[in-house]
């Protein structure tokens, strides 16, 4: 039977590009659709994710540390190949059990991240399964959750932006700490992320608004530049994530760092969103 609770929270995740209130709000949400274990149909829930290098992303069935493994993971099982929605894209991926070396190893990192997951596997005595979703390859463009390019630019930008809030949030919340090793995965993740969006926006967006906005052109070159620019703003943090021992000075250039790569997404939206939707930018 549909849960109350998961339908309202996608829904809301939806309606609103992944960003939902109450209980998940703030939290690394994706909404994953499995295939029943003996029916088939597809079932969809909200659960709670951790970036791993920007290849795959990794779900820990807990269930609440109770007895039994949630529907969903026994679902995975009999059908590996599940769709995740992000807020931004929607794909299938491959789900995979990870074998128990490298699931302690994850599960670890997680419980460095919130303390909570090792009180779950304390009230069971099953071993929390941790499991790895893989995109798979596919042709053509991505399904994105968007009706027009002006409003993919922002759906994906406003992902960015909650990323960049949840890590300064965490590097607050580790305080004087050592920076933990699931925090050091976020923050590498997010580098390869925006890189990986400017790289796809000179190979695409660019081209195709020099070929129809001519006039354009100055105001490209200038965000090449800008993106050079950020680009080395991003070998900052990863060097202060990987290398540096001081917490404090930890906390305070990835404040600094986060805060740059914000106004870089503002002033990005600001020149090109007129640009790919003129009769937007004067309603």
């Amino acid at each position: 039977m549909p849960n109350p609770f998961n339908e309202q929270v996608i829904e809301e995740f939806r309606a609103n590009g992944g960003r939902v209130g109450g209980y998940f709000e703030g939290a690394r949400l994706i909404l994953l659709t499995t295939l029943g274990a003996r029916t088939g149909t597809p079932h969809t829930t909200p659960v709670g994710y951790y970036p791993d290098g920007g290849e795959r992303v990794l779900v820990i069935a807990s269930a609440g540390g109770a007895p039994r493994h949630p529907d969903w993971f026994r679902n995975l099982v009999a059908h590996p190949r599940v769709t995740v929605e992000d807020g931004v894209f929607r794909y299938e991926a491959e789900a995979v059990v990870l074998e128990r070396a490298e699931r302690d190893r994850v599960f670890a990192r997680a419980v460095e991240a919130d303390p909570g997951w090792a009180e779950y596997q304390a009230k069971t005595d099953r071993v929390i399964p941790v499991v790895a979703l893989r995109a798979l390859p596919k042709d053509g463009p991505p399904n994105i959750n968007a009706g027009s390019m002006a409003e993919a630019l922002k759906v994906v930008h406003d992902a960015f932006r909650r990323e960049l809030a949840l890590i300064r949030k965490e590097v607050t919340e580790q305080g004087t700490a050592s920076l933990g090793a699931q925090l050091r995965v976020n923050c590498l993740t997010l580098c390869q992320g925006l890189h990986n969006h400017h790289t796809g926006e000179e190979l695409g967006i660019f081209p195709m608004l020099a070929g129809h906005r001519p006039e354009a052109a100055p105001v490209l070159d200038r965000l090449r530049h800008e993106h050079e620019r950020i680009a080395e703003l991003l070998d900052e943090l990863r060097r202060v994530v990987t290398e540096d021992a001081d917490p404090g000075r930890v906390l305070s250039e990835v404040d600094r760092l986060t805060s740059d790569l914000e106004a870089h997404l503002t002033h990005e939206e600001e020149q090109l969103i007129p640009l790919l939707d003129p009769a937007g930018a004067t309603r």
